[in-house]
């Protein structure tokens, strides 16, 4: 059983996703990145909201470092560190093999600083999400950025690599194919180390961003409920799902309103299904579980929102 949604406007279109700060000065703020380029921290009780960064770019992922900065995926900069504190902004990795990142989506940082993080299309940006997704490019990749700066890509042709997420024990990390409906795995430990292999399928929409929560869970965003026309496009010649893509945007494909999360354990077993009425908000892009209270993001509503488990 689930209590009622409560939203928290914010001063900015698109607070794409949300994480909730750790030990110290910040303890249970929730920082979110908009639109405009702009990082907010959002204090626990939603009462006080300060811009603490503006990156110049476009924020989507954002996770806590081990230092206490944020580590924020920017689809326009790529991989970035924040901190929160100045607002001072250190640029980490905005290419993958002496090419430009297309589109920075999300990351998971393990406990030795490694980070694991996706560049969602090798063809579209942000701006053009839709055009990978109905085209179905699976261009998509899963990346590894070492202590000593260096990246290796681990997994590639993913239907839009969007969300990444660690096991509590770091056996394996976790990237959501936005297209394909599925999460992934890439084992990193034990006699399956270096496999890949699903965790979850046919989920019932598109997930975007998924994070481990407080509880040990691996909670995943539904964006957008499936969509039988969506998967029928997917489906046609190429030469189809471009001409989809070129007409106004006002005849193509919308995605229909839901907020939905789902919580699944390291057996791919459904654990939650938080499938609330989308009335004031939709969308839902982020999702962090926390001390049982379930804050949520959102791709176009300039709010986030928290339900309390």
């Amino acid at each position: 059983m689930t209590s009622a949604l409560e939203v928290i406007a914010v001063p900015g279109p698109g607070a794409e996703d949300v994480v909730v700060g750790g030990p110290g000065p910040d303890e249970g703020a929730v920082f979110t990145g908009t639109e405009d380029g702009s990082i907010f921290r959002v204090s626990h009780d939603g009462r006080r909201i300060d811009r603490v960064a503006h990156t110049g770019g476009r924020p989507l992922g954002i996770e806590i470092d081990l230092d206490g900065r944020l580590l924020v995926c920017d689809a326009h900069r790529g991989v970035l560190r924040v901190d929160p504190r100045t607002g001072a902004i250190e640029d980490v990795a905005d290419r993958i093999d002496r090419a430009p990142m297309m589109f920075c989506n999300n990351a998971a940082i393990a406990g030795d600083g490694t980070v694991w993080f996706t560049d969602s299309s090798l063809h579209y940006g942000i701006e053009q999400w839709k055009d990978d997704f109905v085209q179905d490019t699976r261009t998509g990749r899963l990346a590894r950025l070492g202590t000593d700066g260096t990246i290796e890509v681990v997994l590639e042709g993913l239907a839009f690599g969007n969300g990444v997420a660690l096991a509590a024990d770091e056996s394996y990390v976790a990237v959501a194919e936005t297209g394909a409906r599925t999460v992934v795995r890439r084992w990193l430990t034990g006699e399956r180390a270096g496999t890949r292999d699903l965790l979850v399928t046919d989920l019932p929409g598109y997930p975007d961003n998924i994070a481990r929560g407080s509880d040990g869970l691996m909670w995943v965003s539904i964006a957008s409920p499936v969509d039988p026309l969506v998967e029928r496009l997917q489906k046609a010649p190429m030469p189809v799902r471009k001409a989809v893509t070129r007409i106004p945007e006002r005849l193509q494909p919308a995605p229909k309103q839901t907020v939905r999360v789902q919580a699944y354990d390291d057996a791919g077993t459904l654990v939650h299904d938080l499938d609330l009425p989308a009335t004031g908000y939709h969308m839902v892009t982020g999702v962090r579980e926390h001390d049982g209270r379930v804050w949520l993001g959102s791709l176009h509503e300039p709010a986030i929102a928290v339900v309390e488990l």
